[in-house]
């Protein structure tokens, strides 16, 4: 007789939400390259979001037994440091 087919708990898109954050988290603080910053100032803004989304999230699952905590972890800090550092850079040009 054949194997079942039913999907494991690690089978689920969640385990995926860790390695997305960390991939956007990434992107984003690379615009804290000075030479870097201007240019990516839309993908800090988009992809630090969805990092801390996806992070949390991730986290969320993790503790739950599905996907990574530390790249989960990671990609939200990554985020939100990325998310956070045109404001930052831009409160310090106007005050």
């Amino acid at each position: 007789m054949a194997r079942s087919t039913a999907s494991a708990g690690t089978d689920s898109p969640a385990t995926l939400l860790g390695p997305t954050a960390l991939g956007l988290g990434g992107a984003a603080a690379a615009g804290l390259c000075p030479w870097l910053t201007f240019g990516l100032i839309p993908v800090m803004l988009i992809g630090g979001a969805l990092a801390v989304v996806f992070g949390l999230t991730g986290i969320h699952y993790a503790l739950r037994g599905i996907g990574r905590l530390w790249t989960a972890a990671t990609g939200a800090v990554l985020g939100t440091i990325g998310f956070a550092y045109p404001f930052v850079l831009f409160l310090a040009f106007f005050r």
